[in-house]
This record gives C-alpha cells, sequence and structure tokens, in this order.
C-alpha cells in the first residue's frame, strides 16, 4: 500500500468514527422524536422532550464535521452523492430543522399538539431519510466516469426501503432506551415496551438486508464469502444477535443502563459490518477510496485540522452529558404554567416546576 492509499484508508477510519458518533448521539434524539408521535399525553411528551432538551442541538454537531471532512478528503464522492441523494438530503435537513423551529416555538405557543407533531415529523423525515440514503449507497448509485449517471429517483426502490424503516426502528430503540435511563415510572415503563416493538421491528429489516444484500449485490457476496474474509464477518451477525438477546433480556427485568448499551452495541456491530462489507469503496463498486481522494498533502494538512477538533468536540460533548445527567423530575411537567419551558431550546439547563434536570438524581 503506498503513502496516498494508506492516508485515503486513514480517513476511511476518520468519516466511519465521525458517522458511528453522530448517529449514535443524534439517533437517540431522533428516536425520542419519534416515540412522540405514539404519546397522546401532554405530560409525558413534556418529559421525553426534557429528557433530551439540553443535548439535543450538540449531536447534530458531528453531522456538519462529517460533511466537511467528506467534501474536503473526498471531493468527488462528495459531489456524486450530493447529486444523486439531493432529495433525501433536503428533506433530511428539512426534518432537521423543522425539529429546532418546533421545539422553540413550543415554549410559546398555545396550541401545542401542533409544534409537537412538527417535531415528530421532523425527527421521522430525518430518519427515514438517512435510511434512504445509506440503502441507495449500499445498493451503488449509477456512475460513469466519476459522473453521476442516474436521475432524481434513482435513490429509491425496494432496497433502500427496507433500510429506511431499519435505521427509522433502530433510532426508535435508540430513543426508547434512553429514555428507561433517564425517566420513571410510567414513562419508562412505556419506554421499555416500545423498546421492545422498536427492536423487533429492527431485526426484521436487518434480516431482510442481510439476504437481500449478497443475492442482490454480487461485489459484496464475493466479500462475504471470500477467504478468510468470511471467518470475520461470520462473527459480526453472531455478535449482533447476541446482543440483540442480552437486550430483550435487560428490558424484560426492568434494567435501566443496559438496554441502552446494548442498543449502542448492535449499532456499533452493524457499522464495523457496512464498513468491512463497503471497503475499498466509498460509491461501491465504482469509487474506491484512493481514486477519490484529495492529494496527500490535502489529506495530511486537514488531519492536523481534525486532528485537533474531534477531541475539542469529545470533550464539550461529555461535558453537556455531565451536566445534564441525572432522570428528569418525576413530577408532571404539565401541571406548570411553563411546561413548555421543557422543550426550549436554549443555552439553560431544561426548567420544570421541580427545577433544573440536571438537579434531581432520582
Amino acid at each position: 500500500m503506498n503513502v496516498h492509499a494508506f492516508l485515503a484508508a486513514i480517513w476511511y477510519l476518520i468519516l466511519g468514527l465521525i458517522l458511528m458518533l453522530y448517529v449514535i448521539t443524534d439517533g437517540f434524539d431522533l428516536g425520542v422524536g419519534i416515540l412522540t408521535l405514539f404519546e397522546r399525553d401532554e405530560s409525558r411528551r413534556a418529559g421525553m422532550m426534557a429528557a433530551i432538551g439540553g443535548v439535543w442541538d450538540a449531536n447534530e454537531t458531528w453531522l456538519v464535521l462529517f460533511g466537511g471532512a467528506l467534501f474536503g478528503a473526498f471531493p468527488a464522492v462528495y459531489a456524486v452523492t450530493l447529486h444523486a441523494l439531493y432529495l433525501p438530503v433536503s428533506a433530511m435537513l428539512f426534518g432537521l430543522i423543522l425539529r429546532g423551529i418546533a421545539l422553540a416555538f413550543l415554549a410559546h405557543a398555545r396550541g401545542r399538539n401542533t409544534w409537537t407533531l412538527a417535531f415528530g415529523g421532523g425527527s421521522l423525515v430525518a430518519a427515514l431519510s438517512q435510511g434512504f440514503m445509506l440503502g441507495s449507497v449500499i445498493a451503488g448509485l449509477p456512475v460513469e466516469d466519476g459522473v453521476f449517471a442516474g436521475d432524481m429517483w434513482s435513490w429509491l426502490g425496494p432496497f433502500p426501503t427496507v433500510v429506511a424503516i431499519g435505521v427509522a426502528a433502530g433510532y426508535t430503540l435508540l430513543g426508547g432506551t434512553y429514555l428507561n435511563v433517564k425517566t420513571c415510572d410510567d414513562l419508562q415503563r412505556i419506554s421499555r415496551r416500545r423498546s421492545r416493538h422498536a427492536a423487533r421491528i429492527m431485526l426484521a429489516a436487518a434480516a431482510v438486508v442481510t439476504v437481500m444484500t449478497p443475492l442482490a449485490h454480487g461485489y459484496i457476496a464475493r466479500r462475504w464469502f471470500s477467504m478468510p474474509e468470511v471467518f470475520f464477518l461470520a462473527m459480526l451477525p453472531v455478535m449482533g444477535l447476541l446482543a440483540y438477546v442480552r437486550l430483550m433480556q435487560s428490558l424484560a427485568r426492568g434494567k435501566e443502563h443496559a438496554p441502552f448499551i446494548w442498543s449502542v452495541t448492535i449499532f456499533m456491530v452493524s457499522f464495523v459490518g457496512l464498513a468491512a462489507s463497503l471497503y475499498p469503496y466509498l460509491v461501491p463498486p465504482t469509487m474506491s477510496l484512493a481514486e477519490s481522494a484529495s492529494s496527500s498533502a490535502t489529506l495530511v494538512f486537514m488531519l492536523a485540522g481534525i486532528g485537533l477538533l474531534i477531541p475539542v468536540m469529545l470533550v464539550y460533548n461529555g461535558f453537556q452529558y455531565l451536566v445534564f445527567r441525572g432522570k428528569i423530575p418525576r413530577e408532571n411537567p404539565a401541571t406548570s404554567t411553563n411546561a413548555a419551558d421543557v422543550a426550549r431550546d436554549d443555552q439553560h439547563p431544561v426548567h420544570t416546576t421541580a427545577g433544573p434536570v440536571r438537579q434531581h438524581t432520582g
């Protein structure tokens, strides 16, 4: 492997790390938003929003970093994917913007149900859009001579649709298990039940994707069943099934932190399997890492900047979770005239009638 190919592989790992951090962190608050669509009780919806009120916006910084890093390290891939996935990317951004607007207006609006629905709908749209993008990339985008050769609907199809359902269900699982950590009493029990439902849907979608992928995409089938890769890749679904079993056991036993840990484990195992299946392509099976990467000098220059930025973001994100640790108050948030403050998007702790969220450790 020459120096340029080595640098491209390093950036493949860095982009994978950034994307995994985004999926896990923003995944659970998108999941909480999706779950609000199934909750009719106003006080419980307020409690669900309070659980992510202090962290949701910072989670999305990983997505911004991923976009910038992809543009700098692999500009050809950025150009092709943005062209091919213009509609789902636009829908994702619309959903993310709608979530932020809904949270801001929710603190002051009279008709709160409308903005609550907008928050949940924006979360669902963003999750499904990300699933369609992932599914279409795995399926393979039509590229000729480094230029996208499809139409505006090339991202839509049966395979991306199944992947989108799986991603939305997975985010819902992350959101439900996160609420299991942050809430108590009725909302906690409801969150555990909904987490089990989401886990079953995610498992079903994962099974369909696992069967469809090698049948429809020869380059992945060759990777999965070639020697000696087959021994390593065969371990990943076994680990995923084991994590799923432990997840369901921990939910049935009423554990608090274990379900979220096992949910994250499932995502990490799936992510490793995806990266191993696609390597050495970013847009399979036509655009490889070395061919689509920037110059070696650019990759080295970016390493210096990203190398300083990622630790700062990790410390910042870790600090916010430390500040907003603990459970949300047991009291009914809707009994306060300022009940909408539980979802306010500002720089202060989320408050309810019981005081700052971080002061209650449950």
